[in-house]
């Protein structure tokens, strides 16, 4: 009996190369049709992840994590699997993994309110500053001196 190649994973986002042909044994990961395994001589495989936490079983080693959001996965050739994603965050510790996952979307979501916020602000003080033209120049329609037909 002949023994499957390995696999290799890399996982790449647009700013960074977080792993290059990574050798590992096996695969796991979820989209939204449910979860889904991948060992060596695997189909050639495509599939969409919204957000979720992919695991591996590097060659050596213990099974290691990366919570992801907005990830296209590829399997070619049984030996490769490469997933490119918006974002990652690598772990080996599931639970401390999923708590930073959490921080990073209050933060996010923090960030989001502020940057808000900070437009709404930045709207009424030009609205605040047309109407305070307007009334310099006496006219507080704009339509002064218009004809109607």
């Amino acid at each position: 009996m002949t023994t499957p190649h390995a696999l290799t994973l890399t996982l790449t986002t647009p700013l960074a190369l977080m792993l290059d042909h990574l050798p590992i044994v096996r695969f796991r990961g979820e989209d939204a049709t449910g979860g889904f395994g991948l060992l060596p001589g695997h189909a050639d495989f495509l599939t969409v992840i919204d957000a979720g936490v992919l695991r591996w079983t590097p060659a050596t080693g213990p099974v290691r994590y990366a919570a992801v959001r907005g990830a296209v996965l590829t399997v070619q050739g049984g030996t490769s699997v490469a997933v490119a994603c918006r974002e990652a965050i690598l772990g080996d510790d599931l639970p401390r993994l999923e708590a930073e996952v959490t921080r990073q979307r209050h933060a996010a979501r923090d960030t989001g309110r502020q940057a808000r916020a900070h437009a709404t602000q930045l709207h009424a003080r030009a609205i605040r500053r047309l109407m305070a033209e307007m009334a310099l120049s006496g006219d507080s329609s704009g339509l002064e001196g218009t004809e109607w037909t």
